[in-house]
């Protein structure tokens, strides 16, 4: 079996959350989804689950950061096509997300933009071609 990643964010309206990461590409996985929670399926190895304040503080006594204001992941996935990076964010945005909110990167070999979603929470969006990288010195 794949190793899976889950990615837990805290968000303040599960419903408009969802109806967000479906706009961009994301299946809903109803087995793991209720009135607290909703598991967002990107591929076959990464889920986002979206929980409520209250489902959040069942995992943690820590303080729910205001990601509008405040950094404390950056999340990067990837995409096939330096186009395909575009459409994404273009996604997001149409979605209610907000587009670049780190500042574009474009090395010839790698592209990446980024897109904040109603919560305030980062995705960047890269792609790269490893066989046009520079050699590590």
């Amino acid at each position: 079996m794949s190793r899976l990643i889950f990615i837990n964010l805290p968000v303040s309206d599960l419903g408009r959350s969802k109806a967000f990461y479906e706009a961009v590409g994301a299946t809903n996985n109803p087995g793991f989804t209720d009135e607290t929670a909703a598991c967002m399926v990107l591929s076959e190895t990464i889920h986002v689950m979206l929980l409520t304040h209250d489902k959040w503080r069942q995992f943690t006594d820590r303080p729910i950061v205001d990601a509008h204001r405040q950094a404390q992941v950056l999340l990067c996935v990837s995409q096939d096509s330096r186009e395909a990076v575009s459409a994404a964010v273009d996604k997001a945005v149409a979605a209610g997300g907000k587009a670049d909110p780190t500042p574009t990167q474009d090395y010839g070999f790698m592209f990446g933009r980024s897109f904040e979603d109603p919560d305030g929470h980062i995705w960047e969006v890269m792609w790269m071609d490893p066989n046009a990288a520079p050699p590590h010195a």
